[in-house]
């Protein structure tokens, strides 16, 4: 392979190195070498070496890989939001980058996930145990990603995220605050996590599988409180100016009505920083 090993670092390679990426990039590059594959290496983080390829074009993966791999954390995010990009993104390229990896072992291969493979819309506890059967196309394709990063030759870890929010995630909070949300009563259980919240887990379970700690195949990476989404946009309503509902506005969510239980990754010894949605965008709003 093309690049040799610079040190006695672990080496570490984000496959998908934008916005959630780079932010865990940046988090492991003090204590590691990290490499960040991307199609334009450029945009990766300050002191993470870029790689430039694209998984969805295998020819553009030769030589490019580190010989010093220790964890691969996939996190691509999908270049159109159907059943193919879906597909290209969690299927066709984890496959091409574990075919041009070959032989080389991995201590873990971390697969970024999604809540959305959990379909149940009754209120129920989802956890890591829980039945993930999504009637959506593009869940399919994720369930799918995550069964190739299973059924590979290296241990692999589950992370599934449910929806993430933070200062470079604004949406909802601007839908709330310009009256494009007007959820009905009572409103379906959403989850969330905060973005910092997102990338210090997968660097949280990284660090643990470099020490050789033993983990489970699956996380459910969800904050500390499901809560029902007319709730938050009531409590976002008393925190700021907020303009009257439209007519058009956004009556419910879009992902059933589950309540996320992150029980299993509390265990692990994470520690939220952002615990609840309240924390997480009352800081948001005092930033502005």
């Amino acid at each position: 392979m093309a690049i040799a090993d610079r040190n006695s670092r672990p080496g570490i390679l984000i496959a998908g190195c934008g916005k959630l990426g780079g932010a865990i990039a940046s988090m492991l590059k003090e204590s590691a070498q990290v490499y960040g594959l991307r199609r334009n290496p450029a945009k990766v983080p300050e002191g993470v070496e870029g790689i430039g390829a694209d998984l969805t074009r295998p020819e553009t993966l030769v030589g490019k890989l580190p010989d010093n791999l220790d964890t691969i954390i996939y996190c691509l995010t999908p270049s159109s939001y159907d059943e193919k990009g879906y597909r290209d993104a969690y299927v066709y390229g984890l496959s091409n980058l574990l075919e041009a990896l070959g032989n080389n072992p991995l201590k873990r291969l971390f697969f970024i996930s999604s809540t959305s493979v959990y379909a149940q819309d009754d209120d129920s506890l989802v956890d890591e145990s829980s039945t993930a059967s999504p009637t959506r196309v593009t869940g399919q394709q994720i369930l799918a990603g995550e069964r190739t990063a299973l059924d590979s030759d290296h241990p692999a870890t589950i992370v599934r995220f449910s929806g993430i929010y933070g200062p470079s995630r604004r949406r909802f909070l601007e839908e709330v605050i310009e009256g494009r949300m007007n959820p009905v009563r009572p409103a379906p259980f959403s989850n969330r996590i905060h973005e910092e919240d997102a990338a210090a887990a997968v660097a949280h379970l990284n660090e643990l599988a470099l020490a050789g700690k033993p983990l489970d195949t699956c996380y459910v990476a969800s904050d500390c409180e499901p809560v029902r989404l007319d709730e938050v946009v009531d409590w976002v309503r008393e925190q700021v100016p907020c303009a009257q509902p439209v007519t058009e506005a956004r009556k419910g969510g879009r992902a059933g009505s589950k309540r996320c239980n992150n029980r299993r990754l509390l265990q692990t010894g994470f520690t939220f920083r952002y615990p609840d949605f309240r924390a997480g965008y009352r800081k948001m709003i005092e930033k502005g």
